[in-house]
């Protein structure tokens, strides 16, 4: 049953990708950079690993290598993303599965399971971040994998449990920088609880702290390898706040907000977190009661990891360190599902390898098999509360599809509706920046395309990726493009006529911009081509927030 829950949703999600991808070509631009990414790591004119980057955490990169690496024969794996679609539905599909795992752990009646599974897979929220090769899936599928590991150990005290629960936190922080976030609440969690259980014992402390070692070593040993190797490759051990191209750098070079507004943003954040769990001020208050009044320790998981990565949003937004982007929030919908399965007291024993000296069995539990359901099925009050937390959570649903339609809450979203329901006679402005933001990356295709036909040799064409990497990755030549990831990319700009290069892709000196490093040494290249090369090409921009280009022919090149 398991694998065919995995495989149903990851199938739903890989085909809703195809579609929006190669049916549409609506493609989300952090999922193309790392396609291009990824794809520089293997068959750029420079290939090399440390090519993925060091601005954002490579989990998402990496996951794809074996996908580009058949780039060379299925071109359309990376001209159209589709390497970070796979990726992204094999993730989602596994989140999925840990949400359905939540349920069975309990031991709750299966059709209990199924709604909620069904209702979180079927999210649109869900859907479109497993189907779009955004991190949102990979950094989900970890979220959902601790939360079920440590309600596991809160039942098992297995340190095995809390073992896996620490991986997960390591791999999340490999994702997104914000797993730090639910990995301390998570260490703070375990410490209390263990200290707590050892109550009489001589050892209580060790106990604790060793627990709390096996849970946070994982995500510490990824905290501080990642930044390692950023310093020592880089030079810059933090590269998403410290580098020209991270968010703050982003913030500042797009006139957004790079100073503290802490009512605003705060409003904004409650906001979108109410249109993705819509459910949460109902089902909050109701499972903090009855956790309390049953003893259940359990209930505090959700409720402070996915909890602690709300907090870090909100703040990160309100200290202007980071976007008004609805996905960011993302994190209320695994919290939402969880707490409704968790109304009602556990009715088995989650799976255990070895259940500690603390396992905590309830009355219930004890009569039935580890991972097994209740022989008898749920009725009376317990079904009244399991239904309607279900209603609750199915509701969700259209409210979270409805939310997801604002351009003022949703704005990488709400260009979906034009997407699958377009509205082709509606000239409203509403709708035409729509169709604007669906036909992005489409006119780098099309130049793609024009670089490709003029056949020319490797390392011929210089451009920075702060825009060009749509161009890179729809390429079906990438060694043709002479980019920051290669070593001698310095040496290059310098002199690019003595160094083979035949032209340069240029965009504004304006905006994000201002960060292209072919701006950055020629300044008025875009203008007039810096004394260093004529203009050979002008490509007005289709898609929204994309540049015009201007393709220069290089003097002096062959």
């Amino acid at each position: 049953m398991r694998w065919a829950v995995f495989g149903a949703a990851t199938l739903l999600y890989l085909a809703f990708g195809v579609l929006l991808s190669v049916g549409h070509g609506f493609l989300m631009g952090d999922a193309l950079s790392r396609v291009q990414a990824t794809e520089s790591a293997l068959f750029s004119r420079d290939p090399h690993l440390s090519a993925i980057g060091f601005v954002f955490t490579p989990l998402t990169s990496l996951a794809q290598l074996p996908f580009v690496a058949f780039s060379p024969w299925l071109p359309w794996l990376t001209h159209w993303g589709l390497s970070g679609v796979i990726m992204s539905a094999l993730f989602m599909g596994g989140a999925v599965l840990m949400i359905f795992g939540i349920g069975t752990d309990r031991g709750l009646p299966w059709w209990m399971i199924a709604g909620v599974t069904a209702a979180f897979a079927l999210n649109p929220m869900v859907v479109f971040y497993g189907a779009n090769g955004m991190s949102e899936a990979p950094f989900l599928f970890c979220l959902c994998w601790a939360i079920r590991r440590l309600i596991r150990w809160v039942r098992t005290d297995d340190a095995h449990d809390l073992t896996a629960c620490g991986v997960a936190f390591g791999l999340a922080y490999l994702t997104r920088y914000d797993a730090v976030a639910p990995a301390v609440a998570a260490g703070v969690l375990v410490f209390v609880i263990t200290y707590r259980r050892g109550r009489g014992q001589r050892n209580r402390w060790y106990s604790a702290i060793m627990d709390l070692v096996l849970i946070g070593v994982p995500g510490a040993l990824a905290f501080f390898v990642w930044a390692l190797t950023s310093w020592l490759i880089t030079g810059q051990a933090f590269q998403q706040f410290t580098s020209q191209y991270g968010n703050t750098a982003i913030l500042a070079q797009e006139g957004g907000q790079t100073q503290s507004q802490f009512g605003p943003a705060l409003e904004y954040a409650l906001a979108a977190t109410l249109i993705l769990g819509p459910a949460l001020p109902i089902l909050v208050p109701i499972a903090a009661a009855l956790g309390w009044r049953r003893r259940d320790a359990a209930v505090l998981v959700p409720l402070l990891l996915c909890g602690a990565v709300l907090a870090f949003q909100a703040f990160s937004y309100a200290s202007g360190s980071t976007f008004a982007f609805l996905r960011f929030y993302v994190a209320a919908i695994p919290l939402a599902v969880v707490l409704a399965m968790q109304l009602t007291a556990a009715r088995a024993l989650p799976p255990s390898r070895r259940p500690g000296k603390n396992a905590v069995l309830s009355a219930p539990a004890r009569a039935f098999p580890s991972g097994r359901h209740a022989a008898r099925p749920m009725m009376g009050p317990a079904a009244a509360v399991m239904a309607l937390a279900l209603l609750l959570i199915a509701a969700s649903v259209p409210l979270t599809g409805w939310g997801m339609t604002s351009q003022t809450m949703a704005v990488q979203e709400y260009a979906l509706k034009e997407v699958l329901f377009p509205e082709p006679d509606n000239a409203t402005p509403y709708n035409a920046d729509q169709r604007r933001i669906a036909a992005t990356f489409s006119t780098e295709r099309k130049l793609a395309d024009y670089l490709d036909d003029l056949r020319l040799p490797r390392g011929a064409i210089l451009m920075d990726t702060v825009y060009g990497f749509a161009v890179s990755a729809a390429s079906r030549r990438p060694d043709q493009f002479v980019i920051p990831s290669d070593r001698d990319f310095v040496r290059v700009l310098n002199r690019p006529a003595e160094r083979g290069v035949k032209y340069i892709l240029a965009v504004p000196n304006e905006g994000r911009g201002t960060s292209d490093a072919v701006n950055r040494r020629y300044p008025t290249i875009y203008e007039n081509g810096a004394g260093v090369a004529t203009l050979a090409l002008e490509v007005p921009n289709d898609g929204a927030g994309q540049p015009n280009w201007r393709l220069y022919h290089v003097l002096g090149a062959n």
